[in-house]
């Protein structure tokens, strides 16, 4: 089991180490591949009529249509930039037709099948890899033709493997597992348009 492992009788103790856990598993993310991964979506969001489908379960629902709000609404701003992002959480009730109407297992592949497209990408979001949609969602996006990207954590499950692209968090708690998503998110949305911007323009905006 991950952190904590034992019982805290003061705030300070439990905040000193939930934040040392926070730190290591944030250095336990490959910075390799998060640098291919962020030239990948910079790639999508420069070439017209691609997009990025994103899903997850539970909390990393939230985080998918934080992901699509964000980088939708933000590098929009810049001119050579065009992201479509689709969060495949957001159509309520499309989603609940798939899973009342197939089943709950479905309701990510069944909308790749409607509206992925080759070399559009597939971003996964789940702690821990293992959500039966989202493997489902993995191999529908493989067959065709999507890059497929994962964000994990705990030991990654079958997402890790079987994804194109994998970005792990070294953790088994789920609040720093979905923290480090959500800065993940961020890093690449901010990272694209600092590239993008002129150092006139960082100047003066806030990020």
């Amino acid at each position: 089991m991950g952190f904590p492992t034992k019982k805290y009788n003061k705030y300070s103790n439990f905040h000193s180490d939930y934040f040392e856990e926070l730190g290591s598993a944030f250095k336990s993310i490959d910075l390799n591949i998060l640098n291919k991964v962020s030239s990948i979506f910079e790639k999508n969001y420069k070439t017209k009529n691609q997009k990025v489908l994103v899903c997850g379960n539970g909390g990393s629902s939230a985080l998918s249509d934080h992901f699509a709000c964000d980088h939708q609404k933000i590098l929009n701003t810049i001119n050579i930039l065009n992201p479509i992002i689709i969060s495949l959480n957001s159509n309520n009730a499309l989603f609940s037709a798939i899973s009342n109407d197939i089943n709950y297992d479905s309701v990510f592949s069944e909308q790749i099948k409607q509206i992925g497209k080759k070399n559009d990408i597939l971003l996964t979001i789940s702690s821990s890899g293992k959500s039966k949609n989202i493997l489902k969602a993995i191999k529908e996006g493989k067959k065709r033709g999507l890059i497929t990207i994962s964000f994990t954590g705990f030991d990654g499950g079958l997402s890790k493997k079987i994804s194109k692209y994998n970005i792990h968090v070294r953790s088994k708690n789920y609040g720093i597992v979905e923290s480090l998503h959500h800065t993940l998110m961020n890093l690449i949305s901010q990272y694209i348009r600092n590239k993008n911007l002129s150092s006139n323009k960082i100047k003066k905006i806030n990020f």
